[in-house]
């Protein structure tokens, strides 16, 4: 009696792209089960290529969070402009994640076309937030969607609420093509440990900052060591910055004698202990550096 063929294994980077705030990071961790991208109420919280592994019996999806796509002539948001663009060109499918609550406008059709003119790349499409009371908002997203790609398949989800992420990953499968898996079943994300802890530390900088601040701010890590304690609990010493663009804001991060930088110390340093199995003792301090958002060295060492 002859045995039964085993369907060969999926393997594919998945790009995913969309607007600011449409809830791609959320989507990542959900997809992934673990705290992989960094979410925030702010519009352009994920500057660089986040990268989440999904392991299942049809096989293996690495996704890529991008940045919001933004129209701006800031050489800042130009560069995440040409990260995303350099992302979808990298991978081998793209998923894009449309926003069900908020009408579509210039940039989504902007972004939709350089996702539809990848001819050779298979794509699929994420309507999110349909928790949410049906809207007329989420119709006009769904169509438009749907136009600008027509053979994708397009899920409506809830990435917050975990709704649809298993017919979702169905579709993704399908399209992915055949390949070996990537990663080792237990790995959930690559990032480096430095890139974590400087994107843990940024969430809970710019939380409850507005206007323009929380843009003005990134994170450096300037030094991370696991000490060894020998029987107890090992310990990961981190050196880090803060560092704002100009005077103000470095005595709003501060706060009112160092009130601020030591409620981000104490939540960064919860976030760090919640994903690494160490005790964390991190020394936090604030600097500025005028200017970086058009400083070329800066960017390629941010944004990458």
């Amino acid at each position: 009696m002859s045995q039964p063929v085993s369907k060969a294994r999926k393997s594919a980077f998945v790009a995913i792209v969309g607007r600011p705030s449409v809830g791609k990071s959320t989507l990542l961790n959900s997809l992934c089960g673990h705290k992989v991208a960094i979410v925030s109420k702010i519009p352009q919280t994920t500057r660089n290529r986040v990268r989440g592994i999904v392991t299942r019996p049809e096989g293996q999806l690495v996704f890529i969070d991008t940045p919001g796509f933004h129209q701006s002539k800031r050489r800042f948001n130009r560069q995440m402009r040409g990260l995303i663009q350099e992302t979808i060109r990298d991978s081998e499918l793209v998923l894009y994640v449309a926003d069900g609550a908020r009408h579509p406008g210039t940039e989504e059709e902007m972004l939709l076309r350089i996702v539809a003119d990848q001819k050779e790349r298979p794509k699929g499409g994420a309507l999110n937030k349909m928790d949410l009371q049906a809207t007329r908002a989420a119709t006009e997203a769904d169509q438009l969607v749907r136009r600008m790609l027509p053979d994708a398949p397009v899920v409506p989800i809830s990435a917050k609420g975990n709704g649809g992420l298993d017919q979702l990953l169905s579709e993704l499968f399908a399209l992915a093509p055949n390949g070996d898996d990537l990663y080792p079943d237990e790995f959930y994300t690559d990032q480096p440990p430095e890139f974590r802890v400087s994107e843990l530390i940024r969430e809970k900088a710019i939380g409850g900052l507005k206007q323009e601040v929380p843009h003005s701010l990134y994170v450096e890590v300037a030094d991370l060591e696991i000490e060894e304690t020998g029987g107890q609990e090992d310990v990961m010493m981190i050196r880090a910055f803060v560092l704002v663009e100009r005077e103000s804001q470095k005595g709003i991060i501060v706060g009112k004698g160092g009130s601020r930088i030591k409620q981000i110390r104490q939540g960064a340093t919860q976030e760090i202990e919640a994903v690494f199995p160490y005790r964390v003792e991190l020394d936090l301090r604030v600097k500025v550096d005028p200017n970086w958002r058009d400083n070329e060295l800066v960017l390629r060492r941010l944004v990458t």
